[in-house]
């Protein structure tokens, strides 16, 4: 467990990062031109890696239902929505942001989906999330 809430974190840091380095490129051209070349580098990447590791096509692509591959418009929208937003409102407003809407989401799934777990404990750490937001906005106004 300890070996996949550390892989958690690196992808947290990841995606902060990311969203850093794709808000400095929006900057000097926009945020859908930032999303754009975000993505064909990391299609270059992947493509690099699936040959030095292999992998890359081992499933059945045509075996998943027709939205699943709606996961590439949502992260494009994504991307650029990150990219504009980091040069307007700071870092750490969009991190919090985002991460609030990946909790609000999440929880909304699990509670779906019917997901094991405490449906309480999860809507109070929303909350506390969006409390600590709420802090951290007053605190500079």
């Amino acid at each position: 467990m300890i070996g996949f809430a550390a892989l958690a974190l690196l992808a947290g840091v990841l995606v902060s990062l990311s969203r850093q380095i794709n808000g400095r490129l929006a900057l000097s051209t926009s945020a859908w031109e930032s999303s754009f070349w975000n993505h064909v580098v990391g299609l270059g990447f992947i493509t690099l890696a699936a040959l030095v590791f292999g992998g890359l096509f081992a499933g059945a692509p045509q075996d998943a239902p027709w939205w699943a591959y709606l996961g590439g418009p949502v992260g494009v929208v994504f991307i650029a929505a990150g990219s504009w937003l980091i040069a307007r409102i700071g870092a750490a407003q969009t991190a919090l942001l985002i991460i609030a809407g990946q909790m609000i989401s999440g929880v909304m799934i699990d509670i779906i989906m019917g997901t094991a777990g405490n449906t309480l404990a999860r809507i109070a750490g929303v909350a506390l999330i969006l409390a600590g937001m709420w802090v951290a906005r007053s605190a500079k106004d």
